[in-house]
């Protein structure tokens, strides 16, 4: 079993930076893909962006490329997703999710694991 617990939601004006955290614990002795989604109100959960604890390559959803950034810490092991030059349409509840069946998938039906949720508001 592993658990994910995310954090560092808030409210934040068009322009504005955010950088959510993902604690990940329980059966993490080996290597795994990690990402995070988003849910706003009416909508689909969408990929926001993957990679691997290991390093190497990372996919982004079109929408938040050059904009959004993981960042891996695998001492504690955390998970982070920098948020800059955000916008209205980012308002969503983000989740950070693990061990996908497929990897780098940014399909929200692939992932086995998932935390409770932040919530994330930018206003105009």
């Amino acid at each position: 079993q592993v658990q994910l617990v995310e954090s560092g939601g808030g409210s934040v004006q068009t322009g504005g930076s955010l950088t959510l955290s993902c604690v990940v614990s329980g059966d993490t002795y080996k290597d795994y893909y990690v990402a995070w989604f988003r849910q706003a109100p009416g909508k689909e959960r969408e990929g926001v962006a993957t990679s691997h604890t290991r390093g190497g390559r990372q996919r982004y959803a079109d929408s938040v490329k050059g904009r959004f950034t993981i960042v891996q810490d695998n001492a504690k092991p955390m998970l982070h997703l920098q948020m800059n030059n955000l916008r209205p349409d980012d308002t969503a509840m983000y989740y950070c999710a693990a061990f996908p069946s497929v990897a780098y998938s940014l399909d929200p039906s692939d992932y086995r694991y998932w935390g409770q949720g932040t919530q994330v508001t930018v206003s105009s």
